[in-house]
């Protein structure tokens, strides 16, 4: 697309020349991708590529919206990088209506990130290798010196396992045993820690792994602090209900632990521990309670008290002169997934979720609703008929990881050669046997959403699971 706009004279040059960095490499990069070659990677028709990328550069507004189809990828990285450039070709960056969304796959992930919740930043994105000044003052007001090395992601984690590098784990709200890739692997890696503590509000298959299990709260409604969603705006979340039963605030618990480690931290208040981060996040700083309750959100950065937040968070970029650094276009090579498929393995599976559930299942699965009916590989009507399966009959799946069995159904969407599933019943069709655990180097996120499987037909008796076509579906199946 970036190729086709270029060529056909659409690339907003003004916006490039004033605003962006290393363009001419990009545009020799991008040469080579015609749209005849692009119909060849992605089986997309060339003028349909060419249609949509008129459009868009001819949009007075326009946004590119994504979710983890692009990034869980061994080349997730590469992928948004190369949405960002073909944004900032047609200047589409910085204005209202126009911008690039990642739509987020759990609620305040982004909140998680801005806390520090990632291996490589401090509350704020601030480096904790490079920024000595950030370091210093968390050292300061944490009482313990910040060590200037990044932590590990979830993958090196299990490789740290792996090698008896990592043998004690604390984990809060996460079941990795079912949601991480080849979760055969996963299971037996958590199996052989010396210590597992699982903190969650459900009985998890992590939880099953557990030596602790320390009930905690849905922080939605048992719990006082702040949530902050895709486009950066911070808002309150106010406690409804206790936790029931033996379930503590996961503040308390984290409270009361430090304290029997030696930490008194005196029972802070949400609103204490906001106002420290505050003191420590510069883009936080003016993001009081009461601004927050009276404006019902801020998005950040917000540097000080009085400030508005800031609703586009590239607006700089059309200021003159340009505020900051210039934005970089940045060359990415097509590499095909990880796993090819071949004779043995024809299928290639791509997984995802469906409307009415999440995730693992954990808080979905029991509910009641006309669109639960349990777990499907669905193939296209082509590969149906020539493997000769109907709906609702049972198949084995299998890659170069594990076997399962699972319902099979047409989907008209499909194109041959591909499969579709979820992981929301795990307990019926554990699909993380099948993926791979192939990752983006520098993100350190799974290819879950690419792997190579076959799939075979079973005679009657060697069915272990009951074929949908032997009972009715029923909500809550």
């Amino acid at each position: 697309m970036a190729n086709e706009i270029i060529q056909a004279g659409l690339a907003n040059m003004a916006f490039i020349e004033h605003s962006t960095e290393n363009f001419e490499n990009y545009k020799a990069h991008v040469a080579e991708y015609t749209l005849e070659r692009a119909e060849e990677l992605t089986g997309v028709p060339a003028e349909a590529i060419r249609e949509v990328a008129h459009a868009y550069a001819k949009a007075d507004r326009a946004m590119i919206s994504w979710t983890l189809g692009i990034t869980e990828h061994h080349t997730g990285v590469d992928n948004v990088l190369s949405l960002i450039s073909l944004a900032l070709v047609c200047g589409h960056v910085g204005r209202y209506g126009s911008g690039l969304n990642p739509l987020r796959g759990q609620n305040n992930v982004q909140g998680g990130g801005d806390m520090g919740a990632i291996p490589n930043r401090l509350p704020g994105f601030q480096d904790i290798e490079n920024n000595h000044e950030a370091r210093e003052k968390f050292s300061q007001a944490y009482g313990v010196p910040i060590r200037d090395r990044y932590g590990w992601h979830l993958t090196q984690m299990f490789h740290g396992m792996e090698t008896g590098e990592l043998k004690y784990c604390y984990i809060i709200g996460e079941n990795p045993a079912q949601s991480d890739a080849d979760s055969t692997r996963v299971r037996s890696l958590l199996g052989g820690l010396n210590f597992l503590v699982v903190q969650d509000i459900f009985a998890t298959k992590t939880a099953e792994l557990a030596d602790v299990i320390l009930p905690g709260s849905a922080s939605w409604c048992e719990s006082d602090g702040t949530v902050t969603n895709s486009e950066r705006r911070v808002q309150r979340v106010r406690k409804a209900l206790d936790p029931p039963g033996e379930a503590m605030d996961d503040q308390w618990i984290l409270t009361e632990l430090a304290k029997r480690l030696g930490f008194d931290w005196s029972y802070p208040t949400s609103e204490d521990i906001w106002n420290e981060l505050r003191s420590l996040s510069p883009m936080h700083t003016g993001m009081s309670y009461a601004r927050l309750e009276e404006l019902g959100g801020i998005q950040w950065p917000c540097p000080e008290e009085g400030h508005a937040g800031s609703p586009r968070l590239h607006e700089r970029l059309w200021a003159d002169p340009v505020q900051g650094m210039l934005a970089t276009f940045v060359p990415v090579h097509d590499r095909p997934p990880f796993e090819a498929t071949d004779a043995e393995f024809p299928i290639r599976l791509t997984t995802g979720r469906r409307l009415e559930s999440y995730n693992t299942g954990v808080q979905t699965e029991k509910f009641t609703s006309p669109l639960h009916v349990g777990e499907f590989l669905e193939l296209c009507p082509e590969d149906m008929e020539r493997m000769n399966l109907e709906d609702g009959e049972i198949v084995r799946v299998s890659s170069r990881r594990g076997s399962v069995e699972s319902p099979v159904r047409t989907d008209v969407r499909l194109r041959p050669g591909l499969g579709f599933m979820t992981y929301h019943f795990p307990d019926q069709v554990d699909v993380n046997v099948l993926t791979i655990d192939a990752v983006d180097e520098k993100s350190g996120t799974a290819e879950f959403k690419a792997c190579a499987i076959k799939v075979e037909k079973l005679a009657k008796g060697e069915q272990t699971m009951t074929a949908y076509a032997d009972r009715e579906l029923v909500a809550g199946d």
